[in-house]
Protein backbone atom coordinates (compact mmCIF):
# COMPACT_ATOMS: atom_id res chain seq x y z
CA UNK A 1 0.00 0.00 0.00
CA UNK A 2 1.23 3.56 -0.81
CA UNK A 3 1.95 5.73 2.79
CA UNK A 4 -0.63 7.92 2.37
CA UNK A 5 -3.22 4.93 2.70
CA UNK A 6 -1.13 3.38 5.40
CA UNK A 7 -2.04 6.37 6.92
CA UNK A 8 -5.52 6.40 5.96
CA UNK A 9 -5.64 2.93 7.26
CA UNK A 10 -4.36 3.83 10.75
CA UNK A 11 -6.64 6.98 11.22
CA UNK A 12 -9.83 4.28 10.51
CA UNK A 13 -8.37 2.26 12.78
CA UNK A 14 -7.48 4.48 15.89
CA UNK A 15 -11.10 5.62 15.14
CA UNK A 16 -12.68 2.53 15.79
CA UNK A 17 -10.17 1.92 18.95
CA UNK A 18 -11.66 5.08 20.48
CA UNK A 19 -15.29 4.90 19.87
CA UNK A 20 -14.90 0.77 21.47
CA UNK A 21 -13.16 2.75 24.36
CA UNK A 22 -15.73 5.73 24.65
CA UNK A 23 -18.36 3.19 24.56
CA UNK A 24 -16.61 0.52 26.80
CA UNK A 25 -15.57 3.60 29.54
CA UNK A 26 -19.63 4.30 29.47
CA UNK A 27 -20.78 1.03 29.99
CA UNK A 28 -17.99 0.82 32.90
CA UNK A 29 -19.57 3.84 34.50
CA UNK A 30 -22.81 2.81 34.28
CA UNK A 31 -21.85 -0.59 36.26
CA UNK A 32 -19.79 0.75 38.56
CA UNK A 33 -23.12 2.54 39.96
CA UNK A 34 -25.17 -0.57 38.91
CA UNK A 35 -23.37 -2.91 40.39
CA UNK A 36 -21.83 -1.30 43.36
CA UNK A 37 -18.20 -1.74 42.12
CA UNK A 38 -16.76 0.71 44.73
CA UNK A 39 -18.02 -2.02 47.19
CA UNK A 40 -16.50 -4.94 44.99
CA UNK A 41 -12.73 -2.84 45.30
CA UNK A 42 -13.39 -2.32 48.98
CA UNK A 43 -13.90 -5.72 49.94
CA UNK A 44 -10.74 -7.00 50.58
CA UNK A 45 -10.19 -4.17 53.63
CA UNK A 46 -13.42 -3.73 55.03
CA UNK A 47 -12.89 -7.21 57.26
CA UNK A 48 -9.63 -5.34 58.46
CA UNK A 49 -10.98 -1.89 59.71
CA UNK A 50 -13.15 -3.11 62.71
CA UNK A 51 -16.35 -1.84 61.60
CA UNK A 52 -15.42 1.08 60.11
CA UNK A 53 -15.20 2.37 56.31
CA UNK A 54 -12.45 4.16 53.86
CA UNK A 55 -12.19 7.54 53.85
CA UNK A 56 -12.39 10.25 51.23
CA UNK A 57 -11.46 13.53 51.86
CA UNK A 58 -13.80 15.70 49.02
CA UNK A 59 -17.16 15.64 47.72
CA UNK A 60 -15.38 16.00 44.18
CA UNK A 61 -13.25 12.93 45.21
CA UNK A 62 -16.39 10.65 45.21
CA UNK A 63 -16.80 11.47 41.65
CA UNK A 64 -13.31 10.91 40.60
CA UNK A 65 -13.05 7.19 42.52
CA UNK A 66 -16.72 6.47 40.11
CA UNK A 67 -14.81 7.97 36.71
CA UNK A 68 -11.78 5.70 37.59
CA UNK A 69 -12.87 2.48 38.08
CA UNK A 70 -15.43 2.96 35.12
CA UNK A 71 -12.59 4.21 33.12
CA UNK A 72 -10.84 0.66 33.99
CA UNK A 73 -13.66 -1.24 33.61
CA UNK A 74 -13.90 0.27 30.18
CA UNK A 75 -10.86 -0.46 29.15
CA UNK A 76 -11.36 -4.23 30.18
CA UNK A 77 -14.49 -4.26 28.19
CA UNK A 78 -13.11 -2.16 25.21
CA UNK A 79 -9.30 -4.27 25.08
CA UNK A 80 -10.60 -7.44 23.07
CA UNK A 81 -11.39 -4.40 20.42
CA UNK A 82 -8.51 -3.00 20.99
CA UNK A 83 -6.11 -6.02 20.34
CA UNK A 84 -8.36 -7.04 16.81
CA UNK A 85 -7.52 -3.24 15.39
CA UNK A 86 -4.14 -3.66 16.34
CA UNK A 87 -3.75 -6.78 15.04
CA UNK A 88 -5.70 -6.20 12.07
CA UNK A 89 -3.32 -3.06 11.02
CA UNK A 90 -0.29 -4.98 11.86
CA UNK A 91 -0.90 -8.69 10.25
CA UNK A 92 -0.22 -7.62 6.56
CA UNK A 93 3.44 -7.05 7.64
CA UNK A 94 4.24 -10.59 9.41
CA UNK A 95 4.59 -13.91 7.96
CA UNK A 96 2.44 -16.81 7.89
CA UNK A 97 5.06 -18.73 10.56
CA UNK A 98 4.47 -15.14 12.63
CA UNK A 99 1.00 -15.26 11.91
CA UNK A 100 0.15 -18.29 13.32
CA UNK A 101 2.55 -17.74 16.42
CA UNK A 102 1.06 -14.25 17.12
CA UNK A 103 -2.84 -15.10 16.66
CA UNK A 104 -3.07 -17.36 19.56
CA UNK A 105 -0.71 -15.48 21.61
CA UNK A 106 -2.27 -12.48 21.83
CA UNK A 107 -5.70 -14.21 22.94
CA UNK A 108 -3.84 -16.47 25.82
CA UNK A 109 -1.97 -12.63 26.95
CA UNK A 110 -5.42 -11.45 27.02
CA UNK A 111 -6.95 -14.11 29.10
CA UNK A 112 -3.08 -14.57 31.06
CA UNK A 113 -3.52 -11.09 32.57
CA UNK A 114 -7.14 -11.37 33.38
CA UNK A 115 -5.94 -13.88 35.07
CA UNK A 116 -3.04 -12.61 37.01
CA UNK A 117 -5.23 -9.67 37.80
CA UNK A 118 -8.05 -11.56 39.51
CA UNK A 119 -6.06 -13.58 41.28
CA UNK A 120 -4.06 -11.34 42.66
CA UNK A 121 -7.46 -9.16 43.55
CA UNK A 122 -8.32 -12.39 45.45
CA UNK A 123 -5.50 -14.12 47.20
CA UNK A 124 -2.43 -11.20 47.00
CA UNK A 125 -4.34 -8.40 47.76
CA UNK A 126 -6.11 -9.64 51.19
CA UNK A 127 -2.65 -11.39 52.24
CA UNK A 128 -0.25 -8.40 51.73
CA UNK A 129 -3.15 -5.95 54.00
CA UNK A 130 -3.24 -8.63 56.44
CA UNK A 131 0.63 -8.76 56.99
CA UNK A 132 1.06 -4.75 56.33
CA UNK A 133 -1.78 -3.65 58.61
CA UNK A 134 -0.96 -6.77 60.94
CA UNK A 135 2.21 -5.00 62.43
CA UNK A 136 2.15 -3.53 65.87
CA UNK A 137 -1.82 -3.73 65.95
CA UNK A 138 -3.81 -1.64 68.09
CA UNK A 139 -1.15 0.66 68.70
CA UNK A 140 -2.01 3.24 65.89
CA UNK A 141 -5.61 4.33 64.44
CA UNK A 142 -6.15 3.43 61.03
CA UNK A 143 -7.60 6.43 58.43
CA UNK A 144 -6.91 5.11 55.06
CA UNK A 145 -8.49 6.89 52.42
CA UNK A 146 -9.85 5.08 49.88
CA UNK A 147 -7.41 7.20 46.99
CA UNK A 148 -4.69 5.63 48.91
CA UNK A 149 -6.54 2.02 49.17
CA UNK A 150 -7.08 2.31 45.36
CA UNK A 151 -3.32 2.80 44.23
CA UNK A 152 -2.28 -0.19 46.23
CA UNK A 153 -4.68 -2.44 44.84
CA UNK A 154 -4.42 -1.07 40.95
CA UNK A 155 -0.91 -1.18 41.56
CA UNK A 156 -0.91 -5.03 42.52
CA UNK A 157 -3.47 -6.15 40.26
CA UNK A 158 -1.72 -4.23 37.13
CA UNK A 159 1.86 -5.44 38.30
CA UNK A 160 0.43 -8.96 38.47
CA UNK A 161 -1.46 -8.97 35.28
CA UNK A 162 1.76 -8.01 33.59
CA UNK A 163 3.65 -10.56 35.55
CA UNK A 164 1.45 -13.24 34.34
CA UNK A 165 2.55 -12.31 30.47
CA UNK A 166 6.10 -13.50 31.11
CA UNK A 167 5.98 -17.25 30.70
CA UNK A 168 4.11 -16.11 27.42
CA UNK A 169 6.87 -13.82 26.37
CA UNK A 170 9.61 -16.36 26.75
CA UNK A 171 8.09 -19.13 24.97
CA UNK A 172 6.94 -16.52 22.04
CA UNK A 173 10.76 -16.39 21.90
CA UNK A 174 11.31 -20.07 22.06
CA UNK A 175 8.72 -20.43 19.13
CA UNK A 176 10.03 -18.02 16.54
CA UNK A 177 13.74 -19.58 17.37
CA UNK A 178 15.12 -16.17 19.07
CA UNK A 179 16.11 -17.59 22.34
CA UNK A 180 16.59 -21.60 23.13
CA UNK A 181 16.39 -23.64 26.69
CA UNK A 182 20.63 -23.61 26.62
CA UNK A 183 20.41 -19.79 26.65
CA UNK A 184 17.62 -19.43 28.85
CA UNK A 185 19.34 -21.92 31.94
CA UNK A 186 22.48 -19.75 31.55
CA UNK A 187 20.76 -16.68 31.83
CA UNK A 188 18.86 -17.44 34.92
CA UNK A 189 21.41 -15.63 37.38
CA UNK A 190 20.47 -12.89 35.81
CA UNK A 191 17.19 -13.41 35.57
CA UNK A 192 16.86 -13.67 39.50
CA UNK A 193 18.24 -10.43 39.90
CA UNK A 194 16.19 -8.71 37.07
CA UNK A 195 13.19 -10.54 38.94
CA UNK A 196 14.31 -8.54 41.89
CA UNK A 197 14.87 -5.41 40.55
CA UNK A 198 11.16 -5.65 38.50
CA UNK A 199 9.96 -6.76 42.13
CA UNK A 200 11.03 -3.40 43.90
CA UNK A 201 9.90 -1.44 40.86
CA UNK A 202 6.56 -2.80 41.32
CA UNK A 203 6.06 -3.05 44.57
CA UNK A 204 3.30 -0.84 45.73
CA UNK A 205 5.62 0.01 49.32
CA UNK A 206 9.08 0.20 50.13
CA UNK A 207 9.20 -2.35 52.77
CA UNK A 208 10.81 -5.83 51.93
CA UNK A 209 8.02 -7.76 52.45
CA UNK A 210 6.07 -5.78 49.67
CA UNK A 211 9.23 -6.07 47.39
CA UNK A 212 8.99 -10.24 48.29
CA UNK A 213 5.37 -10.35 47.45
CA UNK A 214 5.93 -9.31 44.14
CA UNK A 215 9.82 -10.95 43.14
CA UNK A 216 8.81 -14.39 44.19
CA UNK A 217 5.67 -14.46 41.54
CA UNK A 218 8.32 -13.58 38.70
CA UNK A 219 10.69 -16.41 39.92
CA UNK A 220 8.30 -18.80 39.59
CA UNK A 221 6.67 -17.35 36.58
CA UNK A 222 10.74 -17.78 35.00
CA UNK A 223 10.49 -21.29 35.47
CA UNK A 224 6.99 -21.90 33.89
CA UNK A 225 8.03 -19.83 31.02
CA UNK A 226 11.72 -21.67 30.72
CA UNK A 227 9.51 -25.47 30.98
CA UNK A 228 7.28 -24.00 28.40
CA UNK A 229 10.19 -23.06 25.89
CA UNK A 230 11.70 -26.75 26.84
CA UNK A 231 8.34 -28.38 25.01
CA UNK A 232 8.46 -25.64 22.35
CA UNK A 233 12.15 -25.95 21.40
CA UNK A 234 11.75 -30.02 21.15
CA UNK A 235 8.60 -29.21 19.13
CA UNK A 236 10.73 -26.82 16.90
CA UNK A 237 13.49 -29.29 15.98
CA UNK A 238 11.10 -32.34 15.47
CA UNK A 239 9.16 -30.38 13.03
CA UNK A 240 12.69 -29.12 11.33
Amino acid sequence: MPFLEHLEELRARLVRALLALIIGVGVGIWATGQYKLVDVFQAPIIPMLNGRHLVVQSPTELVMITLEIGFITGLVLASPVLIWQLWAFMSPALYEREKKAIVPALFAGMILFLTGSILSFIFLVPSALRVLLGFTPGTFDMLITFDKYFDFVLQVVLAMGLSAELPLLIIMLAVLGVVTPAMLNKFRRYAIVLCFLAGAILSPGTDIFSCLMMTAPLLVLYEVGFLGAVLAHRKRLKRQ
